[in-house]
């Protein structure tokens, strides 16, 4: 199956984030999500598995309590209802794959 970015509805979350449901399917999903400088991706946990690539710029990653800073090229993992979130030290674009799918973003 084919996702056309072009047909590709761009979600505006606030706070200047944005949001881009790419391929999905069976189990998997996986979104691009983009960060003015400063915008936030608040702490928060979901009962998918997570892994994520830095595409563009560099960001704080909080994983339990511990703060550490990713760039372009890095990547990470969460395990299920684990505490994460990010702050954008510049423009940046995280892509983000979760099994299973994130029907709250399909909505």
């Amino acid at each position: 199956m084919i996702f056309f970015d072009k047909e590709i509805e761009l979600k505006d979350l606030g706070g200047g984030v944005s949001r881009k449901v790419k391929a999905h399917g069976g189990t998997m999903l996986m979104a691009e999500v983009s960060f003015e400088k400063g915008a936030v991706g608040a702490v928060h946990t979901h009962p998918h598995e997570q892994v994520c690539y830095v595409a563009e710029g560099s960001f704080e990653f909080e994983a339990d309590g511990k703060k550490t800073i990713i760039s372009k090229g890095d990547s990470y993992y969460v395990e299920p209802n684990a505490p994460h979130g990010v702050v954008a030290l510049e423009k940046g674009v995280l892509i983000d794959i979760f099994t299973p799918q994130r029907e709250d973003f399909l909505e």
